[in-house]
Order: C-alpha cells, then structure tokens, then sequence
C-alpha cells in the first residue's frame, strides 16, 4: 500500500491586514510582510500547496492527486482535486466586510466555480477581538445600498465578541468579516470567491481603494436579521492517550478536535477513513507520526494529508489537532 501520509508546505498571502504571526509562532519562514493567511492544504490555483519529503517532495499536492486520484477516496470518485481549503488567518487588522456566493451562484455567475460555506477556529483573539456575522435586523436592499454610500453600513451589522476556542459556521451568503486580534483556522470549500461590501476606505500597495463588488453581494446575501451565533454543546470523548470532539459537520465536511498524549503510553493509533481523505492540522504541540516504512516530525502549525484507505499511523507526542475530514 502507498497511501502514505504527506506533509504539506503552504502557500502565503500578503494582504493589507495581515500581521506576523504565522511567521514568529508557526515559523511558517514565508518572505511575505504582512503574511496574512497561509494555505496550508489547497490544490486552488491561486495558493496551491506543495509535499515535503518523500518520493512527492516539492511537487504540488494537485499533481500527486491527479496522479493518484484514489487518494480523494470513493467519496469523490472521478474528481482530481481537493473540495475543501483549509487556511490559517493572522487578522491584525479587520477585514472586509464580504459575503460569498453559494454553489448555485458561483457555478452559474463564476464560470463554474465553487461556493464558499466555510468554518473558522478561534486559535487566540485578543480581549476586544470581535467577528462580524450577519445583519442586526431585516434590511433591505437599498437600504444596505444607502448605508455602503453613506459609510454607516457597521451600523447595521451584528458585532459578535470572540475568544480562544470558539467556533463559527459560515454558511455562504452570509454577511461576515474576522475582526482585528482574531487568530484563526479555516475550513472551507475550495473556492476563492469573495465579494466585499465595504473595505473602511482602505488603499491598498497601488494607491487606490481596493475593489467593492456591490452588485454581486446584494444579489447573493442574507438580508434578513441573523440570530447571534451560540457556541455549539460540545462532548469530548476520551480513550487511552486521546480526546476527540465534533466541532463541525456540513455536507462539505467534518471537523473535531483532537487531543493526543502519549505521556504515559507510547503510540496512538490513527485510523484512516476507507472512503475520503483526512487532514491533520496541528494547532499546538507537536509529536511523530510513524507509519510501515517512515516518518514524520511535525509541530505547531503543520499540516499532513491523510489519503483515503491509508495505512494506520501512530501518533506520539503531546500535540491538539484539527481533524478534517472530506
């Protein structure tokens, strides 16, 4: 069997309100200043991944897939590449205001595209680090209109306080926007497209406002008043030397947390899913997963690609990972 694991070196985005931390705390050694959101498991074209070591390393993920397209696993039989992107989001300053379209939308208006339903992870925020989500009552278009023109869209927005471990469910059309303190990983489809309504007059490298996509965003966003987003009950369930619990699960994909230490036991066993592929995003900690014939040594910030029907690895160390699962 070559369904091995393969450690995934991202790509990096220098937008305006990125900060440093994906470079000073998960050593990311990406020459973007700011470095605002690294790709860490994406075949998208406009921020591919690439493998590390092995007899894969520095081609792009999307290569190895379309090579071996039974890696996706039967739950995707006939495709070549990843449905889902998973990021990491330094904000240190906001970010737009935006809204993206559902599948429907996209395939229709975007030549085909994907939507973007997406999840974000709350890794750190700062004590008055907030999250935009939704409308605060019912508008309507013009009035939202009328509010863009005017600068007083925030006025109708619903401003939500986040902190450490909290998690957020974004279905697509959506109003949203990541405040500025906010530490995040991101799970979402495949897709890149975002439409903003309002971007605080921001100028970007050029010397000009960045783009607003108005039109779009109207035609595709939930204009009706959100409620506030409650966190979620969650269970975490323990067996010897791990701790697992469901964060999300959408027909695009699953998420849990996972919890791993091997202190007083020498392995975990990892069992592969027979009919997709998984990831493994390391968000603290670090450890060895070993499987028949190698290794890997990974820390804070790193991710590994599971393929569908892998081999079981062992998991030693004292590490908390995102668990995706296709």
């Amino acid at each position: 069997m070559n369904n091995k694991p393969l450690l995934l070196r991202p790509s990096g985005k220098d937008y305006l309100w990125g900060g440093r931390r994906l470079n000073d705390e998960f050593e990311k050694e990406i020459d973007l200043s700011p470095l605002a959101e690294t790709w860490e498991c994406s075949t998208h074209p406009e921020g591919p991944c690439y493998v590390v070591g092995g007899e894969y390393d520095g081609k792009e993920l999307a290569a190895v897939l379309r090579e071996h397209p039974e890696y996706l696993g039967e739950r995707h039989k006939g495709e070549t590449e990843l449905p889902i992107l998973i990021k990491f989001i330094d904000a240190k300053k906001d970010l737009s205001v935006q809204v993206h379209p559902t599948d429907d939308y996209a395939k229709e208006h975007e030549n085909g595209q994907l939507g973007k339903t997406e999840m974000w992870y709350v890794l750190d925020a700062s004590k008055d680090a907030k999250l935009i989500y939704g409308l605060g009552k019912n508008c309507t278009e013009e009035e939202v209109r009328t509010a863009i023109e005017r600068g007083t869209l925030m006025n109708y927005l619903q401003q939500v306080p986040v902190k450490k471990d909290d998690l957020f469910f974004i279905k697509a059309g959506t109003i949203h926007a990541i405040g500025a303190g906010a530490l995040v990983a991101e799970i979402q489809e495949s897709s890149n497209l975002t439409y903003r309504l309002y971007d605080y007059d921001r100028v970007g490298k050029d010397g000009k406002k960045r783009e607003l996509h108005v039109d779009k965003a109207l035609e595709v966003a939930n204009l009706s008043s959100s409620a506030e987003p409650r966190q979620p009950l969650r269970v975490l369930k323990y067996r010897k030397g791990v701790a697992s619990e469901l964060l999300t699960r959408c027909k695009y994909f699953e998420v849990y947390r996972m919890l791993v230490n091997t202190e007083r036991r020498q392995t975990v066993h990892y069992h592969a899913d027979e009919v997709a592929f998984r990831v493994l995003l390391c968000v603290n900690g670090c450890g060895t997963i070993s499987f028949e014939g190698g290794n890997i040594t990974f820390y804070k910030g790193d991710c590994i690609f599971v393929p569908a029907d892998s081999e079981v690895l062992s998991i030693h160390g004292q590490v908390q990972f995102l668990d995706v699962r296709g």
